[in-house]
């Protein structure tokens, strides 16, 4: 068995390889290619903490694992420690033998990233040059590489209350030469009616925007609400958006952002259609420069084994990772 750690899967996988692994895993989910059992969700209320088990498969490509996913809020002011923790085990299709594990932190951020990154390539309007991306947490960065992989932006726009961790992203995006052109403002108001495209990141129990601050023919990407509970874009927006989710069932038994848009009145299950449709041209893409488009993922277990086959394939071919016995 092969086990790979955060830098071996940074080594192994560029964001673009990423997002036609996670393109490619969508199209199965919604041709019924793949089969992925409603995930297991695990909370403590003590730490108000969730913890996920997400198994898949991936008939066409023969992919077959799981991954075992925290997320701990707390974790960092009171134990130095990072919110999110995960682990991917993939498995051989044909025998079932383990055949690796993978740190699954940096591989979640990878795979969501990835996911906005196909997302926004089908939806946004080809011409966009302005991201906002709302919240710098561990996801934000490749929030930003991804839609920068896929449409020609020349500014980004980081929407966060606390500066330095804004900053810290600011310098990464900088520093690795994703974009040259950031800003940091304190408020969405400042930054939301400039935006071709606006990346959620954050896990806000109301909106995080105000609908009336979307200038037609927006794209967003909304990532960071994976509860009932949690809710980052207004149900007006959620409306009138042509809405495009990760996969019909878990989106809707998950996203506080549809759940609290349907129990207004404002959206149903029927206005809703997967990636992976639209991807495979069997739904359509936008429909006009000025349709508002919202992705709305809670996060599928096709992502990540889609991306950790990926990495292994990879991994084998650079020699990354340690060979261990079982």
């Amino acid at each position: 068995m092969r086990i790979l750690s955060a830098d071996d899967v940074r080594r192994a996988v560029t964001m673009p390889a990423a997002i036609e692994a996670v393109a490619s895993a969508f199209v199965q989910l919604s041709s019924g290619r793949a089969v992925v059992p409603l995930r297991a969700h695990l909370q403590q209320r003590a730490h108000e903490s969730h913890t996920f088990v997400m198994p898949a498969l991936l008939e066409e490509s023969g992919g077959l694992g799981l991954k075992v996913v925290s997320v701990f809020p707390h974790n960092a002011a009171r134990h130095a420690l990072p919110r999110i923790h995960a682990l991917v085990t993939i498995l051989d299709a044909a025998t079932g033998r383990p055949a690796a594990v993978l740190e699954g932190s940096y591989l979640t951020a990878l795979r969501t990233g990835a996911a906005s990154g196909a997302a926004t390539r089908a939806l946004a309007r080809q011409e966009a040059r302005v991201l906002v991306i709302i919240g710098a947490g561990v996801q934000a960065y490749h929030q930003v590489e991804a839609v920068c992989a896929v449409r020609p932006i020349e500014r980004v726009i980081i929407v966060n209350r606390n500066r330095e961790r804004a900053e810290r992203l600011a310098a990464a995006l900088r520093e690795r030469a994703i974009v040259s052109n950031v800003e940091m403002v304190a408020s969405a108001a400042a930054a939301v009616p400039q935006a071709d495209v606006i990346c959620c990141a954050t896990s806000s129990p109301t909106p995080v925007f105000d609908d009336v601050d979307l200038r037609p023919g927006t794209h967003i990407n909304g990532i960071g609400s994976f509860t009932p509970r949690m809710v980052e874009v207004p149900p007006e927006t959620v409306g009138r958006a042509y809405v495009v989710v990760d996969q019909q069932t878990a989106a809707w038994a998950e996203a506080g952002d549809l759940q609290h848009a349907r129990n207004l009145g404002l959206l149903d299950e029927s206005q809703t259609v997967e990636l992976g449709a639209v991807l495979n041209g069997r739904s359509p893409a936008r429909t006009s420069d000025e349709q508002i488009t919202f992705f709305k993922s809670v996060g599928n277990a096709v992502q990540d084994i889609a991306v950790a086959q990926l990495a292994l394939c990879e991994a084998e071919r650079l020699g990354l990772g340690i060979e261990a016995p079982l």
